[in-house]
């Protein structure tokens, strides 16, 4: 049996539990340390073997505890946006003082020039990382392809999917493919210091998310081009909070820059598997995006 000792922490999130399903397939559920503020919600996980405790990385002193005995640790980003970098510094001095190896974390393309509101949290945190000591792997992760579902729902019904990204292309991945990502990054052996984007396996702008869901769903949707104060406007007269709405126009932002438009084979060359590609992704929730 191999003497690596896997901690993921945040694991009772969506992603966080989809990497513990792919670390249940390929190592002893013995080998696995999952960290959450709520370790009840993690019970189904405790029952499987996986040694469940409480972390949170606003209270210091429970960490040393948490992180006993981890070599390798996957530190996926808090969702505090703006407010999560002290947080994650903890995390990663209490690796440090814990006799942790390796750290993998959950970043963001580009993330030192982003424009996207996410970028300088990430940008920070792998600074943070570099200056450790610690092995790393950042996971860059792209735009995650579950986000078009909410937007082709209003899509079908408006049939208009509107966008500030001035033609530029995401190649989204699935929240899965980010997880068995995450998962054989765990898994390996290597302490090689690596910096990957984990990306799908094609890229595509507006215009081809809305002519693709056209063919699926048999409803012309059309792709509408704004500017950033109009494609602004629209979302706050949807309904979205200012905070949210400048978020998702930052996305735009670095669409249009070409921070996401990277395709990389990091899906394939960390877990063996082909990444999804949005068309199947899409065609796979059509019932979803109709209800």
């Amino acid at each position: 049996m191999s003497k690596k000792t896997l901690l993921v922490t945040g694991a009772s999130g969506q992603l966080g539990r989809l990497v513990l399903d792919e670390l249940l397939t390929q190592t002893d559920a013995a080998q696995i340390i999952a960290t959450t503020r709520n370790p009840e919600s993690l019970a189904d996980y405790a029952a499987k073997g996986v040694n469940v405790r409480f972390a949170d990385f606003d209270q210091p002193e429970s960490l040393a505890a948490a992180f006993a005995g981890a070599t390798r640790l996957l530190l996926i980003s808090t969702d505090a946006v703006g407010a999560r970098v002290e947080s994650h510094r903890r995390a990663i001095e209490a690796a440090t003082a814990a006799g942790v190896k390796h750290v993998i974390y959950t970043s963001w393309p580009q993330a030192e020039q982003s424009p996207a509101l996410v970028a300088p949290d990430h940008a920070a945190t792998e600074k943070i990382i570099h200056d450790s000591g610690l092995g790393y792997t950042i996971l860059r992760n792209n735009l995650y392809t579950e986000n078009l579902i909410g937007s082709l729902k209003g899509a079908l019904a408006s049939g208009v999917l509107a966008n500030a990204s001035g033609g530029g292309q995401a190649a989204y991945v699935t929240r899965l493919d980010c997880a068995r990502a995450a998962a054989g990054a765990l898994l390996l052996d290597s302490l090689e210091n690596r910096t990957l984007d984990v990306s799908g396996p094609e890229a595509y702008s507006n215009a081809d998310v809305a002519r693709i869901a056209s063919e699926l769903l048999g409803k012309q949707i059309q792709s509408l081009d704004l500017d950033d104060a109009a494609y602004k406007q629209a979302l706050t007269g949807a309904g979205l909070p200012e905070f949210v709405a400048d978020l998702l126009l930052s996305f735009e932002q670095a669409i249009r820059q070409g921070d996401a438009a990277n395709v990389s084979t990091a899906v394939q060359d960390l877990s063996s598997q082909t990444p999804i590609d949005l068309p199947d992704f899409l065609k796979a929730h059509l019932a979803e995006i109709q209800n």
